[in-house]
């Protein structure tokens, strides 16, 4: 196969690339890096003999990006700064949040919980259909291994819910109630789902008590609302705040008779690390 046929097959796999490099690195710049290192090789090593260029190409770039999450936890990275995130700009149908929201902002935030190996094998097996035994290859490890690696990726995705499914179904609603209020910034919407005695505590902040004083501060945070996100917080129905799918808060609710009774709104990178987060089935 010549340079031309290489870099046309390139460009009818760019796409999938791009899916397979985000869903690893959670960041459309560094997928986008990925995407070139991943022609560079391409190119310089030719594709002869090659019986599935897809297949191959997918091997380079998962090689790459678990050379690019080894090194990101060996310069041991930080979850987002809400500062930094607070107001991202609408971005083009394929900016970095269209493609966050497109794969589940909760979804990106446990992923990121993950460690390198367990995270590019989840990835490519479960999102992508890639044997276990290619990934052992890109991983380095044995495909009893890998599959292991898979298993305890997905334990930590879906997580342990603390409460009886119907307990946790009539809560979840009431955190859904809130969050639907809190987009539309629904003043009146909030109070109902707030118990009257309600209180907000938050990281630095001092308490606020009263369904009408947090229903309105709850308002002025519809631009936060818009990367918020239903998630599995600690076993029990809670809300994730990642704009672009990087945590930068979590909030959790404590539900009582169907009202809110408590809202505690957390930022401080060691609490959210500390945090056990999945993803709400259903």
């Amino acid at each position: 196969m010549d340079q031309a046929e290489l870099a046309e097959h390139f460009d009818k796999a760019r796409r999938h690339l791009r899916g397979v490099a985000f869903r690893m690195l959670g960041s459309a710049d560094e997928a986008d890096d990925a995407v070139q290192e991943t022609w560079l090789r391409a190119s310089r090593d030719g594709a002869s003999g090659v019986a599935n260029l897809t297949g191959w190409l997918t091997t380079i770039i998962s090689r790459i990006c678990l050379d690019m999450l080894r090194a990101r936890r060996r310069r041991g990275e930080t979850l987002a700064d809400m500062a930094e995130l607070d107001l991202v700009a609408d971005s083009d149908p394929e900016g970095e949040a269209v493609l966050a929201d497109s794969v589940g902002l909760a979804l990106l935030v446990v992923l990121d919980t993950l460690g390198p190996d367990e995270r590019v094998a989840f990835v490519l097996h479960d999102m992508f259909s890639v044997p276990f035994a290619e990934i052992a290859e890109t991983v380095g490890k044995t495909e009893v291994a890998t599959k292991k690696l898979a298993s305890r990726a997905r334990a930590r995705i879906d997580g342990t819910p603390a409460l009886p499914p119907a307990d946790l179904d009539r809560q979840r609603a009431v955190v859904e109630a809130f969050l639907a209020a809190s987009r539309a910034g629904d003043l009146d919407g909030l109070v109902s789902v707030l118990a009257p005695e309600v209180v907000r505590r938050a990281d630095g902040r001092p308490d606020l008590r009263g369904a009408r004083n947090v229903a309105d501060e709850t308002r002025t945070n519809v631009a936060r609302a818009r990367f918020a996100r239903l998630a599995l917080v600690d076993g029990v129905a809670g809300i994730v705040v990642a704009p672009r799918g990087r945590l930068a808060a979590v909030i959790e609710l404590t539900v009582e008779s169907d009202r809110v009774t408590e809202i505690g709104v957390m930022t401080d990178p060691a609490r959210l690390a500390a945090l056990d987060l999945g993803v709400l089935q259903g």
